[in-house]
This record gives C-alpha cells, sequence and structure tokens, in this order.
C-alpha cells in the first residue's frame, strides 16, 4: 500500500519555499524592511532604488507570491502591505534547526573537553 506523504508538511514547505525564494534576492529584503515601517505605494518603494516601476512591480509579485506582501488599489496607485505571518513559518524553521545544531555542538564540546585537559600541561 503506498501511503500519502503529510499533507500539512508538503504545505508547510512548500510555503518555506516561496518564502525563502521571496528573501533571496536583497531588494526584496529592501522592500520588506521600507514595509516594516508601514504600507507604501509602488512609487514610494521604487523612488529610492531608481528601478523601474516593472522592475519593482516584478519584485512585489514575487513577494506577494511567497505571501510576504498584499497589494490593493487605491485610487491611481497600488499599495503593499508587509504580511509577517510566513516569516513566522521562517523564523520557527531557522529556530529549531538552530536549537538542534548548538544541541549537537554542546556535545561535540563536552566529549572533547576532557580530551583537552589530558594534552594540556
Amino acid at each position: 500500500m503506498v501511503q500519502c506523504p503529510n499533507v500539512s508538511h508538503v504545505i508547510q514547505q512548500e510555503t518555506l519555499d516561496r518564502v525563502f525564494a521571496g528573501l533571496a534576492d536583497p531588494t526584496r529584503r529592501g522592500i520588506l524592511v521600507r514595509l516594516g515601517q508601514g504600507p507604501a505605494t509602488m512609487s514610494e518603494l521604487t523612488e529610492p532604488t531608481g528601478m523601474s516601476l516593472t522592475g519593482m512591480r516584478k519584485h512585489v509579485r514575487a513577494l506577494e507570491d511567497a505571501g510576504l506582501v498584499v497589494t490593493r488599489k487605491v485610487g491611481r496607485s497600488r499599495q503593499c502591505h508587509l504580511v509577517a505571518e510566513p516569516l513566522d513559518a521562517a523564523m520557527a524553521w531557522i529556530s529549531f534547526y538552530q536549537r538542534l545544531w548548538a544541541r549537537r555542538l554542546d556535545g561535540l564540546d563536552a566529549y572533547l573537553t576532557p580530551q583537552r585537559k589530558d594534552r594540556d600541561p
């Protein structure tokens, strides 16, 4: 009998893939930093970068695909808002592996400490 993978686990992995893909570009990370200060229009995001509006739209679309940004039409402009929840999922994943490796390195240190004491004169 073939067992299906845990659907929740698969969805979580896909979410992490999209979040890390969104974070992979320095321009997109800069957009997230700016949106962390509050919502901004596409034009406001474009100004400090010198990038074209079309180029900025591509970056914002990648962040939307990652679930990190939502946009909505306000009059003649498009307002962008940060969505923090996917970042929380990424931080939980990073924290898990940080604790895992810290325990492993602590174990290695405990193993090596007696050996170091034997070598010290």
